[in-house]
């Protein structure tokens, strides 16, 4: 009888060793529910066993991607965060529904945060229904905390 048979299910390899799968959340477009976004996020770097210091500066650049992104969202939508475990490194793509077409880094001082923090960190600004779709993408690995 193979593995499959018996009831296991093959997952890859950064999941196998971290036990973190990509994890999705969507809450209101709220700087209230930022630190609930910046707990998921705290979690799975604590399990991939990124440092202290890396986790902490995750901790702040989901926190300051998710407030850029708050601010300049519709009333009354969501702030959706997608996040993936990758073998050295956790990346984040968050994304609001947006009346104007402003890129996050126009807001220049905390882009420049946001950009000392993470790995890597981009953004994206689309035409969606009428209204925008602006997103960052931020990617951190467990070495990158400050020494």
């Amino acid at each position: 009888m193979s593995e499959v048979e018996a009831g296991m299910v093959e997952t890859d390899q950064a999941v196998r060793a971290h036990g973190v799968r990509t994890v999705e959340v969507r809450v209101f477009a709220d700087a209230e529910q930022v630190p609930l976004v910046r707990s998921f996020a705290a979690d799975i770097a604590m399990r991939m066993d990124f440092d202290l210091d890396a986790i902490e500066d995750l901790r702040m650049a989901v926190d300051e991607a998710c407030l850029m992104l708050v601010r300049a969202a519709v009333p009354g939508t969501s702030l959706e965060c997608r996040f993936e475990a990758g073998e050295a490194r956790l990346a984040l793509l968050a994304a609001v529904d947006a009346a104007e077409p402003t890129p996050p880094s126009a807001d220049a001082m905390s882009w420049r945060i946001l950009t000392a923090l993470a790995q890597s960190a981009g953004e994206r600004v689309e035409e969606a229904d009428g209204g925008h779709r602006v997103s960052i993408e931020l990617s951190c690995g467990p070495g990158t905390g400050s020494p």
